[in-house]
């Protein structure tokens, strides 16, 4: 008999780990994700938000799974799903998608290319740091014979599109390639990665909105045209996803609290001299806030911070319905993080104070970059023979298309003896 381990988790109770998936379990690239939260800074505001990529990665994989035996899906497939919901985070940062907008720009890579570049052997983060009897990924996805590449094309959300779709009746046909539904199930409007994070992060946070019907999904996805798609009767559930998708990143992801100090530990890491960015990946959370600790000056003073809540304060927020079109522009421009820079070194001079500490945040342009799939609510319908798109059926995917996952357009923070000065300044600079 091969060996194997059961895993309890959490949230979807036993899991069950051998062959491929055990192996990669082991891996000290997955290991890694073991000390990297799930939520960033999010126990800051929510105690209990301390669960890991790692669990998350698990249940991804786990969920994976339960989709292809859904779908009667051949045992290779099926295979092939939990390795790439297990592998499907590799490449986040310290504090997950904390760092990711900074080292986007520092690299010109995502969390998910670097992800493929591990998987691939192209990048080795773990580079110089000696590891009894390692083996890496590409070779253990060798050994059991994996295809690599469509592994990080079901990552990397690369499905196979066809210009042409007919059109009969009055009704469109969508026709995919034969396996697009191997890259819908891990990176679609209607995949694991979505249900075991809104799931986890809801739990843990103690925040209801992330609470799914996991099960009625699980009995109404199909495969048709070569694509996933749900039955009609899962509409609803569906629906209840998408909703608490939105509602999640309102009232946790995107927390005000939670951004200050997502931007403190970003301008920070900004602050100390990296030879090479993407030695950052080799760390986890504990290891980087050591790594600000044994610096001197404002690094350190930043992770002192941190450490005991000793956080920024909002000095201006505006609301989206509070701009002008001009103001419009101008957000778009800061964007950029040298402009938004720039903005931060004129509002500090005037105050007279240290460019560090006056933030900008612009929350779009970082869940655009962290979850390209925010206003993706394009999930198709399978009603009788037909296939339709989920807006036929649901104003509120039709709304939710529209709905900005966060209720402000900028907010500028400083020190709490700053704050009067900073808000003064900054409305004169930002909006006159």
């Amino acid at each position: 008999m091969s060996e194997y381990k059961i895993i309890h988790d959490t949230i979807h109770g036993s899991m069950k780990f051998e062959g491929v998936t055990l192996h990669i379990l082991d891996a000290p690239e997955m290991q890694r994700l073991n000390g990297i939260k799930q939520l960033g800074l999010g126990y800051l505001v929510f105690p209990g938000a301390n669960h890991t990529r790692l669990e998350h990665s698990l249940g991804v994989g786990h969920v994976a799974g339960l989709m292809g035996k859904s779908l009667n899906l051949p045992r290779e497939e099926v295979l092939t799903l939990k390795v790439a919901g297990l592998l499907h985070d590799l490449g986040h940062s310290p504090f997950s998608h904390t760092l990711e907008y900074l080292l986007h720009e520092k690299t010109r890579m995502d969390h998910m290319e670097i992800t493929t570049g591990i998987i691939r052997g192209d990048m080795d983060i773990l580079e110089g740091i000696e590891i009894e009897e390692r083996e890496r990924i590409h070779e253990i996805l060798a050994d059991y014979g994996i295809d690599v590449n469509l592994v990080c094309k079901m990552i990397l959300g690369e499905t196979s599109k066809r210009t042409d779709i007919m059109t009969f009746e009055g009704r469109q046909a969508y026709f995919g390639e034969d396996k697009n539904y191997m890259v819908n199930i891990i990176s679609g409007s209607l995949d694991a990665d979505q249900i075991d994070y809104l799931l986890r992060d809801a739990h843990y946070t103690g925040v209801a909105h992330g609470m799914i019907d996991v099960h009625r999904i699980l009995n109404t996805i199909r495969i048709k045209n070569g694509e996933l798609m749900i039955d009609k009767k899962g509409v609803p559930a569906l629906e209840g996803m998408l909703v608490a998708r939105a509602l999640m990143y309102t009232s946790v992801y995107f927390h005000k609290t939670n951004r200050i100090g997502e931007l403190m530990l970003s301008r920070a890491v900004e602050d100390i001299e990296m030879d090479n960015w993407l030695d950052i990946y080799k760390l986890n959370d504990s290891e980087l806030i050591s790594l600000l600790l044994n610096k001197q000056g404002y690094p350190r003073e930043i992770a002192l911070r941190l450490k005991y809540r000793k956080l920024f304060k909002k000095a201006l927020v505006m609301r989206l319905d509070e701009l002008k079109k001009e103001d419009e522009e101008r957000l778009k421009k800061m964007k950029d993080l040298k402009i938004r820079r720039r903005y931060e070194a004129e509002i500090a001079e005037s105050a007279g104070i240290d460019p560090r500490y006056v933030l900008i945040d612009i929350p779009e342009n970082i869940a655009q970059l962290s979850e390209p799939r925010l206003n993706k609510t394009n999930a198709k319908i399978i009603d009788g023979n037909e296939v339709f798109e989920l807006s036929r059926y649901s104003p509120i995917a039709r709304a939710l298309q529209l709905r900005k996952v966060q209720d402000w357009a900028l907010m500028v923070v400083t020190k709490k003896e700053y704050v009067d000065k900073v808000r003064k300044i900054s409305q004169r600079v930002l909006f006159q």
